[in-house]
Order: structure tokens, then C-alpha cells, then sequence
């Protein structure tokens, strides 16, 4: 298993969410019927894939190796790059739970904030996924010795391993298909 295709992969259902979330806006937009539960649905998937299982493996194995074997130049790209944007993603969703609690609750202008906020979501993790495919992750292959992509390599399928018992891949990209076919 190669850690860093298998992110880049990763990224690939991480934006069909993308999709799914600006077309859910949309329909909000044009004062469509929609079903603010199923943004919990996507909530779900932010938080649980893109962020603890995605996220998870690049702050806990890949950042953390570049930081340690590429010294100054790694160590500014991750943390005040990649782990800033990612904090920030957190806070957009953080934001969009609270505003579809206060629309369930009643509150009509929140769905300013919904949009606001999950579109500002898609923004980010567009450009996001973009600098991570195009620069860190290529950064990183061509600069990490050959036993530490290994040794990520190994890592990797270990977490997935896990992951696997969670069912978390088959688990989203379920979802991921269920909410396209909403929308």
C-alpha cells in the first residue's frame, strides 16, 4: 500500500462530499425543500472520515515525519499550513452544526449560516486538497528517505487495517453515493 496515493485517493471522496455539500446549499439558495438532517449525514462524514481517518493519518504519520526528517521548511508547511487549514475546516464545521441545530430549532436567518458556512467549507478543502496534492505531498515523496515512505507505507496499512474493522471506507462512500442520489 503507497500512504501517500491512498490520501490522494482519499481526496477524491472527501470533494465528491464537496460536490454533494455545495448542491445542498444551492437548494437552500433557491428556496428548495431540503432535508437539514442530512446535513448531519454530512457532518458525520466531515468529522469522521475527511477529518479523524483522512486528516488523522496525514497529522499523525506523514506531517509528523516530514517535520522530523526535513526540518524548517516541512515544519512551516505543516504547521502553519496544512494543520491551520485544517483547524480552520473544524471550525466551519463546528459552525454549520450549530446553525442547522438553530434551523431544526426554527430559526430561518441560520440558514444564512448554513450556507455560510459549509460553503466556505468547500472553499477551503478545494484549495486545500489542491496545495496537499500538487506541492506537500509531492514535497514529501521526493524528499522523504526511502525507509520513511516505507515505513509510512507499513503505518498506513496498519491504520487502515483498523479502519477496516470500523468498516469506515465502505461505511462513507456509502454515504457519499446515498446523498449524491438526494440531491
Amino acid at each position: 500500500m503507497n500512504c501517500i496515493e491512498l490520501m490522494v485517493e482519499e481526496h477524491k471522496n472527501i470533494k465528491r462530499m464537496l460536490a454533494v455539500i455545495r448542491k445542498y446549499c444551492y437548494k437552500i439558495l433557491k428556496g428548495e425543500k431540503v432535508q437539514y438532517e442530512d446535513f448531519f449525514k454530512i457532518i458525520d462524514f466531515v468529522r469522521n472520515y475527511a477529518d479523524k481517518h483522512h486528516h488523522g493519518k496525514e497529522e499523525t504519520m506523514l506531517f509528523n515525519r516530514m517535520m522530523e526528517e526535513l526540518g524548517s521548511t516541512a515544519e512551516k508547511l505543516v504547521r502553519f499550513g496544512m494543520n491551520v487549514e485544517h483547524d480552520l475546516g473544524r471550525l466551519h464545521i463546528q459552525e454549520l452544526d450549530a446553525a442547522v441545530k438553530r434551523v431544526l430549532d426554527g430559526d430561518d436567518e441560520a440558514r444564512l449560516d448554513v450556507i455560510a458556512n459549509a460553503v466556505s467549507y468547500t472553499h477551503l478543502l478545494h484549495r486545500h486538497i489542491g496545495k496537499e496534492d500538487e506541492v506537500v505531498f509531492k514535497y514529501a515523496q521526493n524528499n522523504l528517505s526511502k525507509e520513511t515512505l516505507d515505513r509510512l507505507d507499513q503505518e498506513c496499512e496498519g491504520f487502515e487495517r483498523n479502519a477496516e474493522d470500523e468498516a469506515v471506507q465502505k461505511k462513507y462512500l456509502a454515504l457519499v453515493a446515498e446523498l449524491e442520489a438526494n440531491v
